[in-house]
């Protein structure tokens, strides 16, 4: 069991992982190893999480959630597979994280009685400039 949060826990058999070839640094061994990783986690089959962490996750997850709801993360910063492994896998910890932190509500507000009259007096002093710099019509 993989610990995210004190209530949530993903079971390792829900985190899929394959390895594909990288780009970027590692010089030959970029063209012959397959060092960067495709994690794959089925978010809307897993049972270890609540339905509302199921939703803000994926829409947290945006472009990477695919239309199954199949969260797909490719890891291939570092030269090795472990690392771009341990990569993978805290970045996937890292949004559920935040899925699992409930939103603020925001409470309305309405605007002071100073800060209107500031708005006005605003309003009305650069209308008056406005006007000043209207030319006046000639005529004759």
């Amino acid at each position: 069991m993989i610990r995210v949060t004190r209530h949530i826990a993903l079971d390792e058999a829900e985190i899929g992982e394959s390895f594909i070839r990288a780009s970027g640094p590692g010089g030959q061994n970029v063209n012959k190893l397959a060092t960067a990783v495709q994690l794959r986690f089925d978010a809307r089959r897993s049972p270890s999480l609540p339905d509302e962490v199921r939703e803000r996750l994926e829409r947290l997850a945006g472009r990477r959630v695919t239309r199954e709801g199949v969260i797909v993360i490719t890891a291939q910063r570092h030269r090795t597979r472990e690392r771009n492994r341990e990569d993978a896998l805290e970045r996937l910890l890292e949004l559920i994280r935040q899925a699992a932190e409930r939103p603020i509500a925001r409470r309305p507000t309405r605007p002071t009685a100073a800060s209107k009259r500031r708005r006005l007096e605003t309003k009305r002093r650069l209308a008056g400039i406005k006007n000043l710099r209207r030319g006046q019509i000639d005529r004759d």
